[in-house]
Order: structure tokens, then C-alpha cells, then sequence
């Protein structure tokens, strides 16, 4: 378990002891509906750049066919050499 120490404004500190806020049980609950907030902001940040980001052009099945041609001969090439 930790300890952890903060400073706080004389009234913020009497209003939220008053509301129960620091209580080691309170703070756990904040501090974790935090935490998950912030996950939650950088997975939906995550998710806008991604819709920005642009689709790759498909591809037809004779350019597959290329590509997979031109892999191959550059391997055997490597092999070869």
C-alpha cells in the first residue's frame, strides 16, 4: 500500500472532507473513475485518427497475383546471390 500526501486549498480541503471525499475508500473511486476516463479518451482519440485515416486502394486479384510474383522472384534472387 502506498501513502501519498497533497496539498490543498484550506476550503477545498474542508468541503471535501464534509462531502466524504477523502475518505482511502473515496479517493480509490475517483482516482479509478479517472483512470478509466483517460483510457476511454485515448481509445476514442485513437479511433477518430484512424477514421481520418484513408483507406488503402484495393487491390484486384491479377495486382495480388503481381506483387506475390515479385516477392518471390526477389527472394530467390537473395537465395541465389
Amino acid at each position: 500500500m502506498t501513502t501519498v500526501q497533497i496539498t490543498l486549498p484550506d476550503q477545498l480541503a474542508q468541503e471535501a472532507k464534509q462531502a466524504g471525499l477523502l475518505s482511502e475508500a473515496a479517493l480509490a473511486k475517483l482516482l479509478r473513475e479517472q483512470l478509466q476516463a483517460r483510457r476511454q479518451d485515448t481509445f476514442f482519440t485513437a479511433l477518430e485518427r484512424m477514421e481520418q485515416t484513408p483507406e488503402p486502394s484495393t487491390m484486384s486479384p491479377e495486382d495480388v497475383a503481381d506483387e506475390i510474383r515479385t516477392m518471390r522472384a526477389e527472394r530467390r534472387a537473395r537465395a541465389a546471390g
